[in-house]
């Protein structure tokens, strides 16, 4: 859905309900009587639903003497206007997972990880052998690996910022999540979806081949934060 759907303006709306509502396509001329306003401002508004792909124009040629003649329809399908309940969704869905008890974390947790799989690509392979990889080599796919992490969770809204040396993945290095896009389903199903954030980070490292791993996540760690701890990968 674009954004532009979303943001319809309540005139904008008015000339579609007068649309949807016709018998059939509509002129600029008649839209504008219906509604009682300028012909001009009904044009402006059809012509910007027709952008946003709500409305759908047709050239009809004269039957006699006269130039062709512009009519507008809605088009067929559902009205992507209107509010959207997601987050009663995902409550709906997780009050059915915790349901199942036991399997419940283990599900959120292969759901995580093969999420975090699907959304990163391998690092590039090392120069060095790899049974015997150099430093240098070790450190510069950890920190490719960290900021391809970072870069993630950032784009899904966990606004992160790594901490201590994070280069060389040593046990002292966190990621703070500063702000958690899921928070007021973490404060009620946290038992699910914090495990579900820490398999995400775990499988995006897993599929990347990364030297390290996210070892554990401290949920509400800091007044402000949740705390990502990273650690080298098990061989």
């Amino acid at each position: 859905m674009s954004s532009a759907r979303a943001r319809i303006s309540p005139r904008r709306r008015e000339v579609l309900d007068v649309l949807r509502a016709a018998s059939g396509p509509l002129g600029v001329a008649e839209t504008a009587e219906r509604l009682g306003v300028h012909s001009n401002t009904v044009r402006f508004h059809l012509e910007a639903l027709v952008e946003e792909g709500l409305v759908e124009p047709e050239v009809l040629e004269p039957s006699g003497p006269g130039r062709p003649r512009t009519v507008y329809a809605p088009r067929p399908g559902m009205d992507r206007g209107g509010t959207r309940r997601y987050r009663l969704l995902a409550q709906l869905l997780l009050g059915g997972l915790a349901a199942t008890g036991t399997e419940a974390r283990s599900a959120a947790v292969e759901a995580g990880r093969a999420w975090g799989r699907s959304m990163v690509d391998p690092l590039p392979s090392s120069p060095s052998s790899p049974t015997s990889p150099s430093p240098s080599a070790g450190r510069a796919g950890a920190e490719e690996a960290v900021a391809r992490l970072v870069e993630l969770l950032d784009d899904l809204g966990f606004d992160p910022a790594p901490t201590g040396d994070a280069t060389r993945g040593a046990a002292s290095s966190r990621i703070r999540l500063r702000h958690c896009p899921f928070l007021e389903l973490a404060e009620q199903f946290g038992q699910l979806v914090c495990p579900l954030h820490l398999a995400l980070m775990q499988g995006a490292l897993a599929e990347m081949r990364a030297p390290l791993t996210v070892a554990d996540l401290e949920p509400f760690a800091e007044p402000d934060a949740c705390v990502a701890h990273l650690a080298p990968a098990p061989r």
